[in-house]
């Protein structure tokens, strides 16, 4: 969006997404506007409003049925981009590595804008944030406490129990970390908040607590960020903050790695990386030391270099 804008500033750029995920590009600066897919809307009157604006591009950066839909149904000049989905099949599968020169996900999405000039200008993605939401957790961490003091973010869920780490580590890091004086505040979302719960005395349980751009804010605000593979490690990049990522189930061929320089991610190289795409309810091999064997130590030492 930022490079589209700066190369074109005299087009209208319309973001669409569902209603859930519309604050996480509401803000952003180089938008016309936000055009939100509402809960139960049939697509086919999501595209009447589309065709209403009488676009001359579309860019598909989901490749899913529904964007599929709306391809057929609002005429204009469509472009996608190459989910390299053979490449992380056999990656899966047979751990033979097809993907050939990397090229992170927000890379491979400018495929789609190949017709509209427009290269990756190196800088980290955006999450702009409304006052609002600054304001918001500016209070919460007054009434914690923690205004002036520094604290790291920590995110332990995910949509998938593979891509966890486990509970007994996240409590041990937790107990590092204020050692190296460090307040702590557990984000996600409120499905997260009874693991949050588990992180032990003097955790700050925000999880359930902030909307996503009040999130983002709270991200904004941290030291540093601790978080698995996951939407939480990606806003605190766009908002600046600086990530420690752990992977597990997932690899970097995949194009899904922190993209910013601000960031140290951890992994294991095991010959049974990667088993799935996103993460899935169980180990297939039962043991899942893909995240079991990131020991604590060796994050509170990747917090340590990171922010030094």
């Amino acid at each position: 969006m930022r490079a589209l804008h700066r190369r074109h500033p005299e087009a209208e750029l319309y973001y669409v997404t569902k209603r859930a995920m519309a604050p996480l590009v509401i803000e952003n600066p180089h938008l016309t506007q936000v055009i939100t897919l509402e809960p139960g809307e049939r697509i086919i009157d999501l595209a009447r409003r589309l065709r209403a604006l009488g676009p001359t591009h579309g860019l598909d950066l989901h490749g899913s049925l529904r964007s599929t839909a709306l391809r057929w149904l609002v005429p204009c000049r469509w472009s996608g981009y190459s989910k390299r989905r053979l490449a992380r099949t056999a990656l899966i599968a047979t751990k033979i590595n097809l993907y050939g020169r990397h090229v992170p996900v927000p890379e491979r999405y400018f495929e789609a804008a190949r017709e509209l000039d427009v290269q990756p200008d190196g800088g980290p993605p955006e999450f702009f944030l409304a006052p609002a939401s600054r304001d918001r957790v500016a209070h919460w961490l007054a009434d914690a406490g923690l205004n002036q003091q520094p604290f790291a973010a920590l995110a332990p869920g995910a949509a998938h129990a593979t891509k966890r780490w486990p509970i007994r580590h996240w409590t041990a890091l937790a107990e590092q970390l204020r050692t190296m004086g460090y307040e702590l505040v557990a984000v996600g979302g409120a499905g997260d908040r009874e693991l949050a719960n588990q992180l032990g005395p003097g955790v700050h349980n925000a999880a359930g607590e902030f909307t996503l751009q009040e999130t983002g804010a709270c991200l904004a605000r941290a030291s540093v960020v601790v978080s698995g593979d996951t939407g939480v490690m990606h806003m605190a990049t766009g908002v600046g903050a600086p990530v420690v990522a752990l992977f597990g189930p997932t690899v970097e061929p995949f194009g899904f790695f922190p993209y910013t320089k601000r960031a140290v991610v951890l992994e294991r190289d095991l010959s049974c990386r990667p088993c799935s795409a996103m993460g899935t309810e169980r180990c297939p091999l039962g043991h899942h030391r893909c995240l079991e064997d990131i020991l604590p130590d060796q994050v509170a030492a990747a917090v340590q270099r990171l922010v030094a």
